[in-house]
């Protein structure tokens, strides 16, 4: 898949080699999570409500609610690291989406997926509320 293609950011054919499996390993484990998402949701939550304490009750809203959100995340995440595969095959991996520069290695290592460079991610962050 990678051969005949220039390095790309300062990354070179080893690297990227490293970046597109471990880009690989997640989307293969988000996969998996989503087959789990989808066998608890057949039994519509994963926490059964039964007839229990109003505490117990509660605490079975709150699995259900983490639930779900964690669902909605994997969705994120896997976008992400679909987004970042598009990238490696248009030779666009591994620059900054705001300023252009290369992320670097070692962050791409860290988060295959990362879409700024750490300058540019941090001021994302302090913007943010």
């Amino acid at each position: 898949m990678m051969s005949g293609r220039h390095a790309m950011n300062g990354l070179d054919q080893g690297q990227l080699a490293i970046l597109e499996s471990l880009l690989e390993q997640r989307r293969a484990a988000l996969a998996r999570q989503d087959d789990i998402d989808v066998v608890e949701s057949n039994h519509h939550l994963p926490v059964e409500e039964v007839e229990t304490s109003p505490a117990d009750k509660a605490t079975v809203r709150l699995l259900n609610d983490l639930a779900l959100e964690a669902a909605g995340m994997n969705a994120a995440q896997m976008l992400s690291v679909k987004r970042a595969q598009a990238k490696l095959d248009d030779g666009s991996y591994g620059e900054c989406e705001e300023c252009g520069n290369p992320i670097g290695f070692s962050r791409l290592q860290a988060r295959p997926d990362a879409r700024l460079c750490i300058t540019c991610q941090t001021r994302a962050e302090k913007r943010a509320p």
